[in-house]
């Protein structure tokens, strides 16, 4: 590393780049703004050069973001990055194509939209404030509800199971409701409709289900869940709603799942989110949330802004924000139809059954995600021992992978699994590269376990666990996950201190 003119100290404190020294022989601050102008192409290539630290989004297998698209969207996306969509009297255009995106995705979810009629829905950053503005939506309709007859409505809640997406933590935290959730059983990793409803009361506003499980990608049991609440609202003459977060499932389950009810059909389905960056193949960030009618969104929630002469409705948490997203959500609904996403997600769901068969047949693993749901492939090791899912994890980023490994949720914490999300550009030959490099992996460890420090893990010493003078521990799931804690909290305070080359 080449540091021009700074000590040891202040090189914590600026950013000193090898090929920008051709253009500047002056260390920049990290942390404040420089006194001086740079070239733009030494800017530029001071960027570039950090940002080659980052991994590769085709090969992060972590995330259900699209992280490719067309050329023809990305020169839309281009073209239309600098307009503000909330600047609606100036871009009615752009307004019409969300209001089309809306009505679209509302007749693919079987909203009770008549030819004649506008659904009832609106283009959100992502499924988060998607799921914001649904919850907002229950809560103030349970209130009026409540005040109308007299009663309290200072403890709404809402029941949902333990693997929900932490946005419904957000969501609880920030605007003052419970989360009442279901937990989790060993083999059983979504919330179970029976015991969902048996937590429901009189303060639930709704009750939350998940169309694609972000742990193993498993669709909830929606229609079952309708079934039952709806016996237990006649009983009680409560009423409590359904939201689905169909974050991940909702851009698929219609193309390759119809036979699956899970929407409007539901009569107690009364808002659905989704997020197009996800399976609806759009770049991050823009989400989707859709209402069965009128009357499931207080009007007191909507905001109305006249322009050209019209009165354009809007129900968002954000104000300014980009156009870009939106466009490139129309562009794929018309451009794919029914048929391009109905063979995207068939293409998607057999890699991932390729995948399942793959991992399965080198006989250490147990797949505990299912063939049906998102086409995610989550597994655990069938022995621990020797090493974890957190080792397996760690060594696959030596070929360029990123495999999350995790723990599940309270009451199964005890399994710790791998998950690969499928995505449209993981191809078939991807798939069958990651199965060598985890297969090299095993080897690997299989025949030279992994030498821990006795201080990090118990120590359990016989004959066929020392190797010469070094011992040979084994470490528990809970150990491993929290040695790995606390190497990247250091790695992120050395990156906030250290000089980057």
């Amino acid at each position: 590393m080449v540091i021009s003119n700074t000590t040891a100290e202040a090189s914590t404190k600026n950013i000193s780049c090898t090929f920008a020294s051709r253009y500047v022989r002056t260390a920049l601050p990290r942390y404040k703004m420089p006194e001086n102008s740079i070239p733009k192409d030494a800017a530029c290539q001071i960027i570039n050069d950090e940002l080659m630290l980052d991994g590769n989004p085709r090969l992060n297998l972590a995330s259900f973001v699209t992280t490719w698209m067309e050329p023809e969207c990305d020169k839309l996306i281009m073209d239309s990055i600098n307009k503000n969509y909330v600047d609606m009297d100036e871009y009615p255009v752009t307004t019409e194509l969300q209001n089309r995106c809306v009505n679209i995705i509302a007749h693919l979810f079987n909203a009770p939209v008549g030819d004649e009629e506008t659904a009832i829905g609106v283009g959100t950053v992502g499924s988060s404030e998607a799921i914001m503005l649904a919850g907002l939506a229950f809560k103030r309709k349970w209130q009026q509800k409540r005040r109308a007859e007299g009663k309290p409505c200072d403890k709404p809640n809402i029941v949902t199971g333990a693997n929900v997406q932490v946005c419904w933590e957000k969501f609880a935290r920030y605007f003052e409701v419970e989360l009442k959730e279901v937990n989790l059983e060993e083999d059983y990793y979504v919330m179970d409709p029976k015991k969902a409803v048996d937590m429901v009361d009189e303060n639930t506003i709704c009750v939350a289900a998940i169309l694609g499980s972000t742990l193993t990608g498993e669709f909830e049991d929606v229609k079952l869940l309708n079934e039952l609440l709806t016996k237990k609202n006649e009983e009680t003459g409560w009423n409590t709603p359904i939201h689905v977060d169909a974050a991940s499932g909702g851009f698929i389950a219609p193309f390759i799942y119809p036979d699956i009810e899970w929407d409007f059909r539901l009569p107690l389905v009364k808002s659905i989110n989704v997020s197009g960056h996800k399976y609806g193949l759009v770049y991050a960030g823009v989400g989707w949330v859709i209402w069965r009618n009128r009357d499931d969104l207080p009007e007191d929630l909507v905001f109305h802004i006249n322009y050209l002469g019209s009165d354009q409705p809007t129900f968002t948490l954000n104000f300014s924000k980009g156009s870009s997203q939106i466009i490139a959500q129309y562009y794929q609904l018309i451009r794919l139809g029914f048929e391009g996403y109905k063979n995207i997600m068939e293409n998607c769901r057999d890699n991932a059954k390729m995948l399942t068969e793959e991992v399965e047949k080198t006989g250490k693993f147990k797949v505990v995600s299912k063939d049906v749901g998102v086409p995610v492939v989550a597994f655990s090791l069938k022995d621990s021992s020797k090493y974890t899912v957190f080792d397996i994890s760690e060594n696959l980023r030596r070929f360029g992978w990123i495999v999350p490994a995790y723990t599940m949720p309270a009451n199964a914490q005890h399994v710790a699994v791998l998950r690969v999300v499928v995505r449209e550009d993981f191809s078939r030959t991807l798939g069958e590269r990651l199965i060598s490099n985890l297969q090299t992996v095993l080897n690997e460890m299989e025949s030279h376990p992994i030498p821990v420090s006795t201080k990090s893990a118990h120590v359990t010493i016989d004959s066929e666990n020392t190797q010469g003078d070094k011992v040979i521990t084994k470490k528990d799931v809970t150990e491993t996950q929290t040695e790995i804690t606390k190497f990247w909290k250091k790695l992120v305070d050395r990156k906030k201190t250290n000089a980057v080359c």
